[in-house]
């Protein structure tokens, strides 16, 4: 089923009646188009012939787990995908957002959450596509990607090379919560990927260089269990 209204192109996954109807409702209502799979066949072939610009992904379908359905998208998409499941555990939610997810939303959640955790995931889908960005800005905090620099109300902060790495990848990645083993994958490589007491003290260090209060952050969030979130700028 497709809407006639002329916003972002959104493949809904569900097989939950009752829930598609909700989604349909509060999605429709904010001039979002959609498309409507029940099973991961219907969604990967959707997906393939539709070219949705976001995913909303149900984890129990009757066919298929929806982390598998993430696996296979992520062999050749990069279209952002938000998860929306009844398992709650910090272990589930790692292995879909360690899979390729964008975003984890428990159910039930509000239909406002999930409209601004959509917004964001376009945001970032969009950012990415037309360019990276030389200059990323953060309150008073500025990322030079390119002069490797970043700078605090207008004065040079001292970053070692990790703890460069660690930002720019959070601020490349803005909004989006990124997983211990994503972080130490990506920074330190994939023999580290289980050590987690390294992003602890390099966190708490970039706090304290970047935040005005490093024991209340503004900018860098923690997600318990699971990772850490750069506030994108509002």
């Amino acid at each position: 089923m497709t809407t006639t209204t002329p916003g972002a192109l959104i493949l809904i996954v569900e097989d939950e009646a009752p829930l598609r109807r909700f989604l349909r409702a509060s999605l429709g209502a904010n001039g979002y188009r959609l498309l409507e799979a029940e099973t991961a066949r219907e969604a990967l072939a959707l997906a393939a012939s539709h070219n949705p610009e976001l995913i909303v992904l149900d984890l129990g379908l009757p066919d298929g787990d929806g982390i598998a359905v993430t696996r296979s998208l992520r062999e050749w998409t990069q279209v952002p995908i938000i998860v929306v499941s009844a398992r709650g555990r910090e272990e589930d939610k790692v292995v879909a957002l360690d899979a390729g997810a964008d975003d984890y939303l428990t159910k039930p959640f509000g239909a406002q959450e999930l409209l601004a955790r959509i917004r964001v995931a376009l945001r970032h889908a969009q950012r990415v596509n037309v360019r990276p960005e030389p200059v990323l800005q953060f309150g008073d905090i500025t990322l030079e990607v390119a002069q490797r620099r970043v700078l605090r109300a207008g004065e040079e902060l001292h970053l070692t090379p990790h703890e460069f790495r660690l930002f720019a990848l959070l601020a490349q990645h803005a909004g989006k919560v990124l997983t211990h083993r994503f972080l130490l994958k990506e920074v330190w490589g994939p023999g580290h990927a289980e050590e987690t007491h390294y992003l602890r003290v390099y966190m708490a260090q970039l706090r304290r260089k970047l935040e005005v209060d490093p024991a209340q952050p503004a900018w860098i969030v923690t997600e318990p269990r699971i990772g850490y979130r750069l506030r994108e700028p509002t």
